[in-house]
Formats: structure tokens, C-alpha cells, sequence
């Protein structure tokens, strides 16, 4: 159990349980909704002694659960006997706060669908007094953003590699479309055309004599200059901003030449800095390729 982590997160319906799990999803947290009170002890104990490389878990407990203000106490003080370690997030927000957003999805509260919204927040708060004593963390949603309740929940929960933000970038041809996945969008196509060289039309721009042939214009020096300065000020922005994830694709006419050189390029920038980096060539393959080499395997001046 040395690695095992267990959050339970419950609270105030309408503060933003949804959220914080989505978030703590991203935290590469295994998260369960919903879970009926009386199963949390089998469920903890399962998930304990698991040999699976799982160790991360959350639990979403609330007032959807018909028995739960009347068995989650005596939940908590089981697992206490358990001697499972656990943290408890209680999340929070004002009377109007709660008002404003079920009246936005048109919800009913969980906790007397028949009531007034204010009636029905009034009983709920009054049932979750003892449990929120409880709580381990409290977060109190009224004034934050999205961003900002990601990122109040990375900083608590965050560990070794998890709230890293993910890259991904993505070589491709501008005549197959642009990626609609794309959060950031370069079109190298004004750099110098390997294709129009017979000797390197059928090789992909991870191939030494293409590289090389792109590579050697000072148009393409300048851009890359350009572009790396661009880059590393622009990745730390996005983390700071609690983006998850990053799909910067680099395009070209047809994906094979310019797009991979540039896409390879800032693929080894970032892994030179030590983020979490993928790279993929969409489009290559739709081109007549007869030589191609692995990013892995690409050997760089």
C-alpha cells in the first residue's frame, strides 16, 4: 500500500464535484462516480491490495446516492479501521452560486427534486456539516474559473508525472485537410520543396539528403531560430494555464518532406527540454514513400 492513493470527493451538489474528477482524471487518476456508499469499504480493499499498476483512485460520493447521508459516516470510520489512508475533497460554492448554475442546466437537485433549489441547498448543507469537519481539503468553487480549479487541484494532488502537460505534435498535408485536433497550426510550406528534386521526391524529410537539402537555406535557419524561441515560450504558457494536452501540427502540401523536417524538428526540442512528447506523421504514408526513417532512429547535426 506504499504507492496506493485514494481520494473521495463530496460536497455541495452543484460545486463542481464533475469538474474536480475530470481534473483529477487528467492527473492520471482512476475515478468512480456515483459509487453507493455501502461499497466503498469492498471497493478500498480490492483496490489496496491490487498488484495492477493502477494505484491512484477516486471516489465521487454525494447526495445522488439515496443512503448517503444516512451511511457515510459510518463509511469513513471503517475504512479508518481499515487503516487505508485517504484524503477527503469537499467542494463548496454560495447559496446563489449553486442557484445560478442548476437554473443554467435546468437540473433538479438531487436532494429534494420537488422542492425550491434554496430549500433543497438549505437541507443539504445542514445534512453534510459533520462530513465537511471531515474534509482533508475544502474548495470553495463560487469565484473560480475552470482553469483555476484544475489547476488548485493539480497542486494538491499532482505526483511524479502525473499533471504533466502532454505534446503532441503532428506532421501533415495540407491537401488531406487540416487537423481538427489541432491546437496550434504551422504551415511550412514556404520553405524550399524537396519533392522537385527527383533524387529526394520519394523520401520522407526524416531522411539524412532530405534534411539536409531543406535544411541548408538560410530561410529555413532563420525559421527555426524563429520557431524555437516561439516554442519554448509558448509550452510553458499553456501548462501554466492547465492545458492537459497540446497537438501542434506542422503542414505541408502533401505531408512527406517539409512538414516531417520541421514536425522531427520540434518533436527533439521538446524531448531535449524533458517534456512529455509524442509525434506522429499523419500523412505520410498517402505519398509513394520509399524511404522513411523513425524519429527514434533519425540522427541529428
Amino acid at each position: 500500500m506504499k504507492d496506493f492513493k485514494l481520494i473521495i470527493v463530496t460536497g455541495m451538489s452543484g460545486a463542481g464535484k464533475t469538474l474536480a474528477c475530470r481534473s483529477l482524471e487528467d492527473l492520471d487518476y482512476f475515478c468512480v462516480d456515483n459509487l453507493p456508499p455501502l461499497l466503498i469499504p469492498k471497493f478500498v480493499e480490492l483496490c489496496s491490495h491490487s498488484s495492477d499498476r493502477m494505484q491512484k483512485f477516486v471516489l465521487v460520493v454525494d447526495a445522488r446516492s439515496k443512503n448517503f447521508f444516512n451511511t457515510f459516516m459510518q463509511v469513513l470510520d471503517e475504512i479508518d479501521k481499515q487503516k487505508v489512508p485517504y484524503q477527503l475533497l469537499f467542494m463548496e460554492a454560495s447559496d446563489a452560486v449553486i442557484i445560478r448554475r442548476y437554473k443554467e442546466t435546468r437540473r433538479r437537485h438531487p436532494m429534494d427534486p420537488n422542492a425550491l433549489i434554496s430549500d433543497a441547498i438549505q437541507q443539504e448543507r445542514k445534512a453534510l456539516a459533520k462530513i465537511k469537519q471531515r474534509a482533508t481539503h475544502i474548495i470553495d468553487t463560487s469565484c473560480l474559473k475552470t482553469g483555476e480549479l484544475k489547476e488548485r487541484i493539480s497542486k494538491l494532488f499532482k505526483t511524479g508525472d502525473s499533471g504533466k502537460m502532454n505534446i503532441n505534435v503532428l506532421s501533415f498535408g495540407f491537401k488531406f485537410g487540416i487537423p481538427l485536433e489541432a491546437d496550434l497550426v504551422l504551415d511550412v510550406r514556404f520553405l524550399p520543396n524537396p519533392f522537385y528534386d527527383e533524387k529526394l521526391r520519394h523520401k520522407s524529410g526524416n531522411v539524412a539528403d532530405v534534411a539536409q537539402y531543406i535544411s541548408k537555406f538560410d530561410v529555413t535557419k532563420q525559421f527555426k531560430e524563429k520557431l524555437d524561441d516561439f516554442i519554448s515560450f509558448l509550452v510553458p504558457q499553456y501548462i501554466n494555464e492547465g492545458k492537459s494536452q497540446l497537438v501542434i501540427a506542422v503542414g505541408c502540401t502533401g505531408g512527406m518532406h517539409r512538414s516531417v523536417y520541421i514536425a522531427h524538428h520540434i518533436y527533439k526540442l521538446l524531448k531535449d527540454k524533458d517534456y512529455l512528447v509524442n509525434i506522429e506523421h499523419r500523412d505520410l504514408m498517402k505519398n509513394k514513400v520509399e524511404e522513411h526513417l523513425a524519429d527514434e532512429d533519425v540522427i541529428d547535426e
